[in-house]
């Protein structure tokens, strides 16, 4: 009685090892070859100049890394990226935690805006680039003749302005997804925090400060992680409004790699373009989370 007494312990647990495996199974086949083989493939193609379709693949070693710290066509598509994915992070942070700071102030009819402000994120990228292409080449200009005004709203027709509607495109798709997240962390903040705050005097700017900001701390990681490595990959809002241009003043790294790679049958030195951009989203990810993670640590 004692041996199987001794034994069912360890057999549970073999048991429930076993269950979870299973569940974690799918997930990890799924993350394996839909992530780690094709980044191993790829960077094993990076060191060769395989065109993408010959049979020989020469290697050339880390030569075409070499290469793209001279590329100034590489160089000009990261520092494009750059600049939209520090705009994006900064207009998308504050337009969604200033709209749900309003959307938790017990604003009348508050489901409706939110419904609202979240619609835009369900619509594919590509259709939101077809309709801001419509925006400003067709709807906008007719407000010039209605009013007698003379604004410029071609914003994609110029390489001054083409990154300024790529923001508005892409602010107006996101901000309520982010929005809802604040949102969520808004109305996890205890309200005693906000009484004892108006008790020792606080005003409402103090209480946003000293209350809210701390207490938001994991949504703001989230949301600034989030919009950094989604922007630093934006491609297909490019394909279907700027295609790139006017030039290459809106070409990002990712559609920098797809045009070398694909339509420049140049497999093996596009791959390097996408090893180079899976090395910058982990490197920025991971200092971005150790950085605000010990933010949240010490609030």
């Amino acid at each position: 009685m004692k041996a199987l007494q001794g034994t069912r312990p360890g057999g549970m647990e073999r048991k429930l090892f076993k269950q979870y495996l299973i569940m974690v199974l799918p997930g990890f086949i799924i993350f394996t070859v839909g992530l780690i083989i094709p980044t191993l493939l790829a960077f094993r193609y990076s060191l060769t100049s395989w065109d993408g379709l010959s049979a020989q693949k020469p290697f050339v070693g880390f030569g075409n890394y070499l290469s793209l710290m001279k590329d100034k066509n590489f160089l000009q598509a990261w520092w494009f990226t750059i600049k939209f994915t520090i705009g994006n992070t900064i207009i998308q942070n504050v337009m969604a935690l200033g709209f749900a700071v309003a959307l938790d102030s017990g604003l009348k009819g508050q489901k409706i805006y939110r419904t609202v402000f979240f619609m835009p994120c369900l619509v594919s990228s590509v259709i939101v680039g077809f309709i801001w292409l419509k925006m400003f080449c067709n709807v906008l200009p007719e407000f010039n003749e209605l009013f007698g005004t003379n604004i410029n709203f071609l914003l994609f027709g110029s390489s001054s302005t083409v990154l300024s509607g790529l923001l508005i495109a892409n602010n107006w798709q996101w901000v309520g997804y982010w929005m809802l997240i604040y949102l969520a962390g808004l109305q996890s903040i205890p309200a005693e925090l906000y009484e004892a705050a108006k008790v020792d005097g606080a005003n409402a700017l103090q209480r946003f400060k000293n209350v809210t900001l701390p207490m938001l701390a994991p949504s703001i990681t989230i949301c600034i992680v989030g919009i950094t490595t989604g922007s630093l990959k934006v491609y297909d809002l490019l394909l279907s409004s700027t295609g790139g241009g006017p030039g290459r003043s809106s070409t990002s790294v990712i559609l920098q790699t797809y045009n070398t790679a694909i339509t420049g049958k140049q497999f093996g030195y596009g791959s390097s373009m996408s090893v180079s951009l899976i090395m910058a989203l982990l490197l920025v990810a991971m200092v971005q989370v150790k950085a605000l993670k010990s933010k949240e640590v010490q609030q």
